[in-house]
């Protein structure tokens, strides 16, 4: 059996999700090549890091150290130590709820609004979205199940009332148990949700890099304005580490609005 068989089958017998199966197999063989005739040790791991770390950032590259890691260990029943690179951390593009307005507003495809509207509105990932099932919305209790999200966990999120009925209508005009159903059938890919979120953006006329995580990290830091709790935040986006939701803490203008300058109490009449 190959190395890549016997990898695949570690990563199964974990229950590790398809994207990261694929995405882990597709490291290891760009490892594997780089370290024909070389030799498989911790010496060819690092000079191969250092290689990576001048091609691509260092999240990606730290990834791949996951993966590296994983195959040594459990394929090669070997241990290396490979320290994850410092990772860049800037903070997240957001939208007003102007821009949110604008893009809602400036897409005429109904079931785009509503995708739009969800991403935004409950804090989706695409990947949650388009996995979406007419089962998983429970209107009598205005709530949606999101099955095995990142980290293999579900969660509950609140249907929008705001939208509530509009999901309604599109349940009943829909006649496949995917919710949102491509035109060939199946689900939707995550370029075609990528596609319309740009193309609202575009025809909105917002110069900003808009994608769809923008509409989750909007929906969070608007939460956070309200005064919504981050743990809450936290469940709500379903992070495992509370560390993960702080970053909207650093993207929160809330406070620094609500704060009096001295200059302001000085009396220059």
């Amino acid at each position: 059996m190959s190395l890549i068989n016997k990898l695949r089958d570690e990563l199964k017998i974990r229950n590790f999700s398809p994207k990261t199966i694929k995405s882990y197999i597709y490291a290891i063989e760009q490892f594997l090549k780089f370290a024909e005739n070389k030799g498989l040790n911790e010496e060819t791991t690092r000079k191969y890091i250092i290689k990576k770390l001048e091609e691509q950032n260092p999240s990606t590259v730290s990834h791949n150290i996951s993966a590296i890691t994983f195959f040594f260990k459990t394929t090669l029943k070997q241990k290396i130590n490979i320290p994850h690179p410092k990772r860049n951390k800037p903070i997240p593009e957001v939208l007003t709820i102007e821009e949110i307005k604008k893009m809602i507003n400036s897409t005429p495809n109904f079931k785009h609004k509503i995708i739009i509207k969800l991403l935004y509105g409950c804090g989706f990932r695409v990947s949650e979205l388009i996995n979406l099932k007419k089962e998983d919305f429970n209107f009598n209790e205005n709530l949606i199940h999101v099955h095995l999200a990142k980290g293999r966990k579900d969660r509950f999120v609140k249907i929008p009332n705001s939208v509530k009925e509009e999901l309604i209508n599109f349940s009943k005009i829909n006649l496949s148990d995917i919710f949102f159903v491509s035109s060939r059938g199946g689900k939707l890919t995550t370029a075609t949700i990528r596609k319309i979120v740009k193309n609202a953006a575009k025809k909105a006329k917002i110069g900003k890099d808009v994608h769809p995580h923008t509409l989750r990290h909007s929906f969070a830091t608007h939460l956070l304005e309200q005064g919504t709790d981050l743990r809450l935040i936290q469940k709500l986006l379903g992070h495992s580490d509370i560390k993960t939701t702080q970053i909207y803490l650093k993207i929160s203008n809330q406070s620094i609005k609500n704060i009096k300058s001295p200059l302001d109490s000085l009396n220059f009449n």
